[in-house]
């Protein structure tokens, strides 16, 4: 029988911290949170609350700890679109404190990313894939089931089609971008570019796939590597497995063909070829001495898609998928449908392992808890938790019923049963930095925003 209590831990109240959650819409009426046009993202470690209004088009980074927050409002043209996905993404691999160590990355229904500083400098602006960006993700694999050992990527989900950056790339062109911005060296080129040119921002490399043979996805998910095609067993190349949910398919499975020399040579010959254009027209304009006619800024044009095998899918009409969520290792993913069910899914196997039934309109979130009691009460002084003293569960948000259930994974029991207030929604840091820098293991938590009230609180790690 689950045990109802007090499980939460208060963290802070947002509701004056700053104007940020005001222009996003907060206090004009009860419930705003419930609106889907309003997108949060909780940065590592739960220092700064990211809420962006895609209807209003302003962005707000809201520092938990309490301060003024800034408040940015991109400079979108009308083939730019409107905010449609926020998320959080670091400078650097170790994670470094201040402003320094994070990054902020919208993305619009038009198939742009707009990284920001905490400062609400404008680092990079890119054209992706000319769609609505669905849901953006950055993921830490410092562990991987295959002999190749994974990378941190931000994947980007649009309907039909998702694309990955690996995350060293992004990171070497973020701490660029930052510098210069630190240093003031663009700060005018910035005012004067942002939203209107993006030739001088250099491209971050990526790969893109088509996913959309069995159905238009409305949510996605890269899980990590997997074993190459029996023929490709030689090849250098890596293949990485998607998971997707849309109306047709409930779940869909992809194998995505890394295509290095797109990546790599084409990168460096687009970079090549536009830098010999524009020295030719240059000298072109210097020799013939023709007056420069203005010219309407195309897109660019999108990235030709890498190899996607289907694997297999699960079409069961009229259920329909709904949102996809990720465990910390990408061997679990927790699926929700229009039915009020949800499906636990494991990734590796591709096979159902647990379904949930009477949960409408719900959202999860995978927790870490710790099981070991008796070790935490048994001192006073402060321990150093490892990986081993915490068990992996599923934080189930259920606002029809207005509880969060906590249930321990793979066919465990419920452990929690924790009322909730109406126009509240579960969070999750997006990154964890479980780097050397931190000498204990840092759990997955996850934290309950109240948008009516502004309390932020947490998910207590001890059951019972």
């Amino acid at each position: 029988m689950a045990r109802r209590g007090h499980h939460l831990t208060e963290v802070a109240l947002l509701a004056s911290a700053s104007g940020c959650l005001a222009a996003a819409g907060a206090g004009e009426r009860e419930g705003w949170l419930d609106d889907p046009a309003v997108l949060l993202s909780l940065g590592p470690r739960a220092r700064d609350l990211a809420v962006a209004s895609a209807a209003r088009s302003v962005l707000g980074i809201v520092p938990v700890a309490g301060g003024g927050g800034v408040t940015v409002k991109p400079a979108l043209g009308p083939d730019d679109g409107r905010i449609s996905a926020v998320e959080w993404v670091p400078l650097d691999a170790e994670g470094a404190q201040g402003e320094e160590g994070m990054a902020l990355v919208a993305g619009t229904d038009a198939g742009w990313l707009l990284f920001y500083s905490l400062a609400g400098d404008l680092l990079h602006k890119q054209s992706i894939y000319p769609a609505k960006i669905l849901k953006l993700n950055f993921s830490e694999r410092k562990e991987n089931a295959w002999e190749d050992a994974g990378s941190d990527e931000l994947s980007v989900v649009f309907p039909g089609v998702i694309a990955r950056c690996d995350g060293a790339d992004l990171q070497i062109m973020l701490q660029k971008s930052f510098q210069e911005v630190k240093s003031r060296m663009w700060k005018d080129k910035f005012e004067q570019e942002d939203g209107e040119d993006t030739s001088s921002f250099e491209k971050i490399p990526l790969q893109i796939w088509n996913v959309s043979k069995f159905s238009s996805c409305v949510d996605a998910a890269i899980v990590g590597l997997m074993p190459p095609p029996l023929l490709e067993l030689q090849s250098s190349q890596r293949h990485y497995c998607a998971i997707t949910v849309g109306e047709d398919a409930v779940v869909s499975a992809y194998r995505l063909s890394e295509d290095r020399s797109r990546s790599l040579v084409g990168a460096i010959l687009s970079r090549g070829v536009a830098a010999t254009f524009s020295t030719i027209s240059s000298l072109s304009k210097i020799l013939w001495r023709s007056e420069p006619s203005p010219t309407k800024k195309s897109r660019p044009k999108p990235q030709a898609f890498a190899k996607t095998s289907p694997l297999t899918c699960l079409k069961d009409s009229p259920r329909k998928g709904e949102r996809l969520t990720l465990s910390p290792s990408g061997t679990l993913a927790a699926i929700t449908d229009s039915l009020g069910r949800i499906l636990l899914l494991d990734t590796r196997a591709l096979v159902a392992v647990r379904l949930w039934k009477g949960y409408r309109d719900a959202s999860c979130l995978f927790v870490e808890m710790l099981r070991n009691k008796d070790k935490a009460s048994s001192s006073s002084m402060h321990l150093d938790y490892t990986k081993s003293d915490y068990c992996l569960c599923l934080a189930i948000h259920a606002p029809r019923k207005g509880i969060i259930e906590v249930w321990q994974m793979r066919t465990g029991q419920r452990l929690l049963t924790i009322p909730c207030p109406k126009g509240s929604r579960i969070l999750q840091p997006s990154t964890r930095f479980s780097s050397s820098a931190f000498s204990s293991y840092m759990p997955l938590e996850v934290y309950l925003f109240n948008g009516d009230s502004g309390q932020l609180s947490v998910l207590n790690r001890h059951i019972g």
